[in-house]
């Protein structure tokens, strides 16, 4: 019984894999950069889980793919949940993190469907906005 390796996906796939990679590494090592725990991993493991989930879910269901892109953003959200954490003093902490691997996942959502020039954008995004200087000095302790 010969067994068929090729699905006919491998390109989109590969392609798809390598934009992650990209946009995950960038991140990461802006978040790295800025001593921050979730790093280059976290960001490719959550871009790159976000872009396979969404891809199987054009590919298995075509109709409503949008089925499995709402389980990412409540996955998601749970694991932002986590993250998050309040300091005995009432501060909190890591809302940043938690906001920056949420918008990861949408990123890799976007790649899914196969939005690279977006998935990139938003990637620069991603990379620019925390370098922003902050107005309040209060903004700057919600994610030490």
């Amino acid at each position: 019984m010969a067994v068929n390796l090729l699905s006919g996906y491998e390109v989109q796939f590969l392609a798809g894999l390598v934009v992650s990679v990209i946009a995950g590494f960038a991140i990461g090592v802006e978040r790295e950069t800025r001593g921050k725990a979730a790093g280059i991993s976290t960001h490719c493991f959550v871009i790159g889980g976000s872009f396979l989930f969404t891809l199987l879910s054009t590919i298995i269901d075509p109709l409503s793919p949008a089925r499995i892109a709402a389980q990412i953003v409540s996955g998601i959200g749970f694991l932002g949940a986590g993250i998050i954490l309040q300091q005995r003093d009432g501060e909190i902490r890591n809302l940043t993190t938690a906001a920056n691997i949420w918008f990861s996942a949408a990123i890799g959502m976007a790649i899914g469907f196969e939005w690279y020039l977006i998935a990139l954008g938003a990637t620069a995004y991603a990379v620019v906005v925390p370098r922003i200087p902050h107005i309040r000095s209060k903004d700057r302790h919600h994610d030490r």
